[in-house]
């Protein structure tokens, strides 16, 4: 960072701007996928005024590169700067705490933004958001799941799994417990929209002998369990909010569409059956109405990655204030 090669690409923004004093600065912002395009447009939207506008591109115009490694692990990673940074996914390394050298590369570079939740999928699936997102979806307001306490009671279950977890990849001991492993045990099968709970119960359950299998395997671990769950709480992991912190495609294929799906179905059907019921018998405006209101509808994947209402989630705010500190400084 303080070479003149790894300040290359920064400084050359720097006299650009300073050649157009006229002319907003042009921040250049690196995201990892085309969905983090929308996502990191609409949080740096807010921080745009007269003398500052951000570019939110992916990190290669040369080639198709994409992700993370290629925004802190390669020559990108090098060059940023003032008027070069990088916003990323979190993953696990917020939580790691520089217990991993990607982790470091993440936390120590003043130049990224991070999402502090694992990514941004889950920031998207924010409990309060979700009734949002059918309505956007279905075209239908009424509430028939309650999103906040199936994932608190998710959360809650999964939780001492999910820190022993964590103790086991601050030692880089990711080979036993691989990523994939620990989905596995936290998964949830066949939600009854109507009672979430015996699905929740199953999770629980095989969550618990886990847990218990660690304790007697990880003898090591004891009275060290405790102070790591007293630290994870000051970065903003509760037992309650433990899908903010899981991987976010696991959350989103495998706890949230297990009921939105089946929730957006039931609102569509309810909606079309009172248009049928509100014509009357008159089937050329049934069917015009209907047609009008399937045109209407959205795909409910689409509206979760369009999905901006986690703006009140701790993790957005922990976003919000870190890029308030990076552009103070620039």
């Amino acid at each position: 960072m303080t070479t003149l090669t790894s300040n290359l690409n920064s400084r050359y923004f720097q006299a650009a701007n300073q050649l157009q004093k006229r002319q907003k600065k042009r921040i250049v912002v690196y995201v990892e996928s085309y969905d983090d395009i929308f996502f990191w447009r609409n949080v740096l939207n807010e921080f745009e005024n007269d003398d500052r506008r951000f570019e939110v591109m992916l990190p290669s115009r040369k080639n198709l590169s994409r992700g993370k490694k290629t925004a802190l692990m390669n020559t990108l990673g090098e060059h940023l700067g003032q008027y070069m940074i990088a916003c990323v996914d979190a993953d696990l390394d917020y939580l790691l705490q520089r217990h991993t050298h990607s982790s470091e590369m993440m936390l120590d570079n003043p130049y990224v933004v991070h999402t502090y939740a694992y990514s941004i999928e889950n920031l998207q699936c924010y409990a309060p958001s979700l009734h949002n997102v059918c309505v956007m979806s279905t075209l239908n307001d009424r509430k028939i799941f309650d999103f906040e306490a199936y994932l608190k009671k998710y959360s809650e279950a999964i939780y001492e799994l999910f820190v022993w977890a964590i103790w086991l990849y601050r030692q880089t001991r990711f080979g036993e417990m691989t990523l994939s492993t620990l989905n596995n045990f936290i998964s949830i099968d066949r939600v009854n929209i109507f009672n979430p709970d015996e699905a929740i119960e199953k999770t629980r359950h095989q969550v618990n002998r886990k847990v218990a299998w660690m304790q007697k395997h990880y003898p090591e671990a004891k009275g060290k369990i405790k102070p790591l769950k007293e630290e994870l709480a000051q970065l903003g992991l509760e037992p309650s909010n433990t899908y903010l912190y899981i991987q976010g495609h696991h959350l989103l294929d495998n706890v949230v569409s297990a009921v939105i799906d089946p929730v957006c179905t039931i609102l569509r059907r309810e909606r079309e059956k009172e248009i049928k019921r509100l014509s009357s018998g008159r089937k050329q405006q049934m069917d015009n109405e209907l047609a009008c209101y399937q045109h209407s509808q959205m795909p409910v994947d689409a509206m979760i990655h369009r999905n901006t209402e986690f703006r009140d989630c701790h993790a957005f705010r922990q976003i919000y204030d870190s890029i308030e500190r990076l552009l103070s400084e620039i």
